[in-house]
């Protein structure tokens, strides 16, 4: 289901401008609470943004049809975007990739090998009760049933994160399958969203699925632990998200665009990812300009503050500094 946001900013006493988003379903939760908030403390101006997944978002942001784009995925080098139009990556908060799961009578948390999860989302592991998914849970008592597999059906950053982490981790997903928004899945049946696939697994027993971390939780749906780098099986929380992060923020490119899957450290959830808000490089209008920058800014200091409550982590302080510089880069 789609979702939409139209909130109130603070811009000059003269008419109301209204800036367009759209894109990731990820980062919605959070955005929705940032721009309510950002809308009691300044009450002018309007922000339209459509959660259509990280695909449309960027499709629509390059067509010119949006002011903002939210994606989950950063555009490649090879993206005539990036040169043509100069889009701007801005790193909002951190999330993680969980892998969700609807057993009835279960009452332990589950382990996923890389090799599993890989295994699941090509269709080789077909039952609950495979021996791989056994060796993994030791004592867990996993039914002789057939595992039903939800994916996307959208174009979409959550599955972009995921196949990224397969092609890292899976010799045959990378080969067959590779990283992107859309995949041709020889397996399961499609939702629309983070909340299409959350809202299929909780109804459907035996199933499998992927969400951001925040629908897991808000669903109340059981997700398993991911074997890391190291070996560690971690369970996609603050704690594993942070330290995913942590590997990297002294090395952050200045275009921000950087992957954090599969991070090194005994601690790091491996399906962990950046989100990012794209905008123009240049804005002509000079109020819309403002409104932009001022929401970045306060995204990136006082809206840090909310992300924990919402199941992100917040963006790491050396990070969070760059991106506030960065804004200026919008001309």
């Amino acid at each position: 289901m789609r979702k939409a946001l139209l909130i109130a900013f603070s811009v000059p006493a003269l008419a109301q401008v209204l800036v367009n988003g759209a894109g990731a379903t990820f980062p919605y939760p959070i955005y929705a609470k940032w721009f309510d908030e950002f809308h009691r403390l300044h009450p002018s101006a309007l922000i339209n943004y459509q959660s259509v997944g990280s695909g449309a978002g960027i499709r629509q942001l390059k067509a010119g049809v949006l002011d903002l784009g939210a994606s989950d995925m950063p555009l490649n080098d090879s993206d005539p975007a990036l040169s043509a139009t100069g889009l701007l990556h801005f790193p909002t908060v951190i999330g993680g990739v969980a892998p969700v799961y609807n057993i009835p009578n279960l009452t332990r948390e589950l382990n996923f090998t890389p090799q599993a999860l890989a295994g699941i989302m090509l269709g080789k592991i077909t039952r609950w009760d495979d021996p791989q998914l056994i060796e993994a849970n030791r004592g867990a008592k996993l039914p002789d049933t057939e595992i039903f597999v939800v994916h996307r059906s959208d174009g979409s950053g959550t599955t972009y994160v995921l196949s990224e982490y397969l092609s890292k981790v899976s010799e045959e997903w990378r080969t067959t399958e590779g990283a992107g928004t859309s995949i041709r899945w020889k397996v399961g049946i499609g939702a629309k969203g983070n909340e299409g696939v959350a809202g299929l697994v909780k109804q459907a027993p035996f199933s499998f699925g992927y969400v951001e971390l925040v629908y897991a939780l808000q669903n109340q749906i059981a997700y398993g632990r991911v074997r890391n780098a190291s070996g560690r099986f971690v369970k996609a929380d603050l704690a594993g998200i942070r330290a995913a992060a942590a590997a990297s923020a002294r090395s952050m490119p200045d275009d921000f665009r950087i992957s954090i899957t599969d991070a090194p450290g005994k601690d790091a959830y491996p399906i962990a990812s950046y989100t990012w808000l794209l905008t123009p490089a240049r804005i002509p209008d000079p109020v819309k300009k403002r409104i932009i920058v001022d929401l970045l800014h306060w995204m990136v200091l006082d809206g840090q503050r909310m992300a924990a409550d919402l199941g992100y982590a917040p963006l790491p302080a050396s990070v969070a500094s760059k991106v506030w510089k960065a804004c200026d880069r919008i001309q």
